[in-house]
């Protein structure tokens, strides 16, 4: 099956050009980098240092998914490696997220193992959590990341070493199977950032398809290039998204849980929004 790529840029600068670097350097011939109507000159660095990747400006900063949508739509191949442009692909990883679907043709999209800069892991791989254990991980995760409902919806207590199914896995990195993903209509694109991997991986499994982890592959990724960018709009879209997938997926007697939920989504965005202030505060001045 062939493989395409698709990097999805908004001001990433040199991190782009390493990102498709590292994916040229797997063999992928078919690059395309969808550029959400960048102003720091990053989607023409792209094309001066490699003149066969295709930039695809998308003409606005449509967000994520809306913007791989395009991408995927524009890309050649069986199978697309979607991918942040702040990540570098490790060497190997293209074949093994390739083979991984070779061999089984009911899984819909798999994830490689993502470490940080400094070689710890990021935890991609994770669960769809119970009501509790959301709110538990919204409200503890401020302030105690190793609590029990985090650990849960992190899977923070796997080892991570072995390849298996899982609920969800990031889409800093994914491998997609075109047919799966076209067949489910691809992202929501109401979703301008955040959730929408969670969204794509749960309407994947109501469909019968599947979704897995592949720790024999690696991508690094530079947490946070893009929401630093705009941080206070980041954290209110995040908790936006968060709201629109319970709304899509508390059904029957659930859904009358939604108001909570909103209220407690506002109240979280509001924390997460002073913390942020408190972070960003310079200190005082000694005297």
């Amino acid at each position: 099956m062939s493989v395409g790529a698709v990097v999805v840029n908004y001001n990433a600068g040199d991190h782009l050009v390493e990102c498709v670097r590292s994916v040229r350097a797997e063999g992928v011939v078919d690059i395309v980098v969808a550029d959400n109507a960048s102003t720091d000159g990053s989607d023409r660095a792209v094309a001066a240092s490699d003149p066969n990747v295709v930039v695809l400006p998308t003409g606005a900063n449509l967000g994520f998914g809306a913007a791989a949508n395009r991408g995927v739509a524009a890309c050649p191949g069986d199978y697309v490696l979607l991918l942040n442009p702040d990540t570098l692909v490790e060497p190997g990883t293209v074949k093994v997220l390739a083979a991984a679907l070779d061999r089984d043709p009911g899984l819909a999209l798999v994830g490689p193992r993502i470490e940080n800069l400094d070689g710890s892991l990021y935890p991609s791989a994770r669960t769809f959590p119970s009501l509790a254990d959301a709110m538990g991980h919204a409200f503890l995760g401020l302030v105690n990341p190793s609590n029990r409902f985090t650990r849960r919806y992190r899977m923070l207590d796997w080892d991570h070493a072995a390849a298996r199914d899982v609920d969800w896995v990031s889409g800093t990195c994914m491998l997609l199977r075109r047919s799966a993903f076209e067949a489910v209509g691809g992202f929501d694109e109401r979703y301008f950032m955040y959730v929408e991997d969670v969204d794509l991986c749960w309407r994947l499994w109501h469909a019968g398809r599947r979704v897995a982890y592949e720790p024999a592959g690696c991508v690094v990724h530079t947490i946070g290039l893009s929401s630093e960018q705009s941080p206070y709009r980041m954290i209110a879209e995040h908790h936006r998204s968060l709201l629109r997938f319970s709304a899509t997926t508390l059904t029957g007697p659930k859904r009358a849980l939604l108001p909570l939920v909103a209220a407690g989504l506002a109240v979280r965005t509001t924390l997460a929004w002073l913390q942020r202030l408190r972070r960003d505060r310079p200190p005082a001045a000694l005297h």
